[in-house]
């Protein structure tokens, strides 16, 4: 199988179930967005980091490609077994911010998204999720998008926000303050 088909060379392209829409559509891009904070997601994971924080990343990952076929999905074919992301995974995200918040001081002041190049790209990650969730619920304004599927953008991208800061301490960087 080729990896190019050409169906997409008149700026269309189609959804999980066959509905072929621009590549402009909202649905295009909000799933566009999830794997392009998947990707960025690998990128950390390819970092020099704990073996934890791989594996967690590693599971954000997969439910990430999870999500991103949720919304390609235009709901046409009953027959399609879509993936799940329920409140277990939610609930995951939450035990893993509240396990790395152990080693964290309480936040006094903002932060800026610097310190460290790892920290850094925890950043533009968490800033890509919340990309991808404007994205979700501008959909979900449109049609129907289960509701943990915007909760779990946004609790990961919290997740993120406290692995940058996990990041710097696992390099013994200070924070750096908003001033």
């Amino acid at each position: 199988m080729k990896v190019y088909t050409k169906k997409g060379d008149k700026g269309k392209t189609q959804l999980l179930g066959g509905s072929m829409v621009n590549k402009f559509d909202i649905r295009i891009e909000a799933y566009g967005n999830i794997d392009e904070l998947n990707a960025f997601i690998g990128h950390l994971y390819d970092q020099k980091i704990n073996g934890n924080h791989k594996k967690f990343l590693f599971f954000i990952q997969n439910q990430l490609l999870n999500l991103g076929s949720i919304v390609s999905f235009d709901g046409k074919k009953d027959k399609i077994k879509l993936p799940k992301i329920t409140t277990n995974e939610v609930e995951k995200i939450e035990k893993e911010i509240d396990e790395l918040e152990k080693c964290l001081t309480p936040l006094k002041n903002f932060i800026l998204p610097s310190g460290h190049p790892i920290s850094s790209l925890c950043h533009i990650a968490r800033t890509v999720c919340r990309r991808a969730e404007r994205g979700v619920v501008l959909l979900d304004s449109q049609t129907q998008i289960n509701k943990i599927c915007i909760i779990f953008l946004n609790r990961l991208s919290d997740y993120l926000f406290v692995l940058s800061r996990v990041i710097l301490v696992d390099n013994n960087r200070k924070e750096i303050y908003w001033k």
